[in-house]
C-alpha cells in the first residue's frame, strides 16, 4: 500500500475508533455500565482490578484497545510491512482518533453553551414582554 493510502485509511480508520471509545466513555446507553466501571476503578481491592475498570472510563485509554481491535480487523499497518508497521499503525490511530474525540467534545461543549445563551436571552425577552404588558395595564 503507498504511503498516501496508509495516511487515508489512517484518518478513515480513526473515525470508528472515535466514536467506538467516545461512546462507551460519554454517551448515555452505556452510563450504567460507566457508573460500574467508575465505582469498581475507586473501590476495588487490587491494582489491576481498578485499572481494568478504568479502562472502561477514559476515552483515551480505551482508545487504544478500540485501535487494537481495529488493527486486527483490517491488518493496517503505517510505514513498515512488519510488527513495526502495527506498532506505528497502532498510535497513529490512536492519536487522530483522540484529536477526532478533541474536537468533537469541544463542538458539543460550544453548541451546549450557545444553547444556554438563547435560553437565557428567551428568560430575559419574556421578562422584558411582561414588564411592558404590566406598564400598558398600569397606564389604562
Amino acid at each position: 500500500m503507498s504511503i498516501g493510502s496508509q495516511i487515508i485509511w489512517l484518518f478513515v480508520l480513526g473515525i470508528p475508533v472515535a466514536c467506538i471509545a467516545w461512546t462507551v466513555t460519554h454517551e448515555e446507553v452505556f452510563h450504567e455500565l460507566r457508573e460500574f466501571c467508575l465505582r469498581e476503578s475507586r473501590e476495588a481491592r487490587s491494582l489491576t482490578h481498578r485499572k481494568f475498570f478504568y479502562l472502561f472510563t477514559c476515552e483515551y485509554c480505551f482508545s487504544h484497545y478500540v485501535a487494537i481491535a481495529f488493527l486486527a480487523i483490517t491488518r493496517y499497518k503505517l510505514l513498515y510491512s512488519d510488527w513495526r508497521g502495527y506498532l506505528v499503525g497502532g498510535f497513529a490511530l490512536v492519536w487522530v482518533a483522540n484529536i477526532y474525540m478533541s474536537v468533537f467534545g469541544r463542538l458539543r461543549l460550544d453548541i451546549k453553551r450557545e444553547r444556554v445563551e438563547i435560553e437565557q436571552n428567551q428568560v430575559v425577552t419574556e421578562e422584558k414582554k411582561k414588564a411592558i404588558e404590566n406598564t400598558g395595564k398600569r397606564a389604562a
